[in-house]
């Protein structure tokens, strides 16, 4: 109903769209489960999601005012997503906004892990411990692959153009 009213406040439920759904495809590829040994539970995949959308919005703040748009239009969507996925399983209100909150916290706290690695040369092993694996340490096997796919990610972001980015076309 406030969409229709004040078109300007509230958002299109396609902004970020393309890039989220990026993001999700990213997230959800097997070898993140299988060889890097991320745990395929919902906190597992909500930890790779949550890492993805942190490495972009990292990027993101890199770029132009075009891709600071494409922050905020991806913060939204992530929050949208979140809302949506957690209605699904059930929690409604009033649970349903601090569980939200809860989780766009996680991601604040990633963009900030993130920032520090990526800018600092920072120990990536460790940004990918805390952001991956919050029950504690993988293998070394699975960390170095967790590691090395991060990293090549990130370069891809690095890559890509702000429009790119917002289009969710990263190489």
């Amino acid at each position: 109903m406030l969409r229709h009213l004040f078109p300007g406040l509230t958002p299109a439920s396609s902004r970020g769209g393309a890039l989220f759904e990026a993001l999700v495809a990213e997230a959800r590829r097997e070898h993140w489960f299988v060889e890097g040994e991320v745990p395929d539970t919902l906190d597992g995949r909500f930890a790779m999601l949550a890492t993805m959308a942190a490495l972009a919005t990292v990027r993101l703040e890199r770029g132009g005012a075009a891709a600071h748009a494409a922050a905020v239009a991806l913060a939204e969507r992530f929050v949208e997503a979140m809302d949506a996925e957690h209605r699904q399983l059930g929690i409604g209100e009033p649970g349903i906004g601090k569980t939200v909150r809860r989780l766009v916290g996680a991601l604040a706290r990633r963009v900030e892990l993130w920032r520090g690695a990526v800018d600092q040369g920072g120990e990536w092993d460790a940004a990918v411990i805390a952001s991956l694996f919050t029950a504690g340490a993988p293998n070394a096997s699975a960390l170095n692959h967790c590691t090395v796919a991060l990293r090549d990610w990130w370069a891809r972001l690095e890559h890509a153009s702000d429009d790119a980015m917002a289009e969710g076309t990263i190489g």
